[in-house]
């Protein structure tokens, strides 16, 4: 039993933890998210999970849901995986549409972030969100999801607009 524990406590000493404030200082860290879509009542909606306050990156922000990619493991895997980690639900995956980039000061890294049409696979009401890492959640139509952190000029904004464009027929840039 001693020796089991030994070896669990190593395991667990040398684990790799990507989360958003495990340090990497001057590292380049691969992220993948999921534009996870429905239709409401004949309105396309993404689902939008609020990041805890209690999160030392961007707290209280809304986000879409996604995570750290492992080294070796392929993308869509590794963020089918995140999701199911995260939100507890399968995904279907769909194209990627948008990348862009940002830093990670508290981390001290820099992500590139893959973002991917989704949808859920089966009950789109059993998604949970743990309170560690979101507090709150919900599906948001275009006009909503857009003013949610206030501001309107991140990244993720864009990505919104984008992915809505897309959705409802807009052509790709080529």
């Amino acid at each position: 039993m001693e020796v089991f524990f030994l070896f669990a406590m190593i395991a667990f000493m040398n684990k790799v933890s990507h989360d958003s404030e495990t340090p990497a200082n001057g590292q380049q860290v691969i992220t993948a998210c999921a534009f996870i879509h429905k239709k409401v009542d004949g309105i396309e909606k993404v689902f939008l999970p609020k990041r805890a306050d209690t999160k030392k990156f961007l707290p209280g922000k809304y986000e879409i849901p996604g995570g750290h990619i492992e080294y070796g493991e392929d993308i869509k895997a590794g963020l089918i995986r995140e999701v199911k980690e995260e939100l507890g639900i399968d995904v279907d995956l769909g194209d990627p549409f948008a990348v862009f980039t940002y830093t990670n000061e508290v981390k001290g890294s820099h992500s590139i972030e893959v973002v991917y049409f989704a949808q859920v696979v089966g009950d789109a009401g059993a998604i949970t969100i743990n309170p560690d890492d979101h507090s709150s959640c919900g599906w948001f139509a275009e006009n909503e999801a857009i003013r949610l952190n206030n501001d309107g000029t991140d990244d993720e904004v864009a990505v919104l607009k984008k992915g809505f464009a897309l959705l409802k027929g807009a052509s790709p840039r080529f």
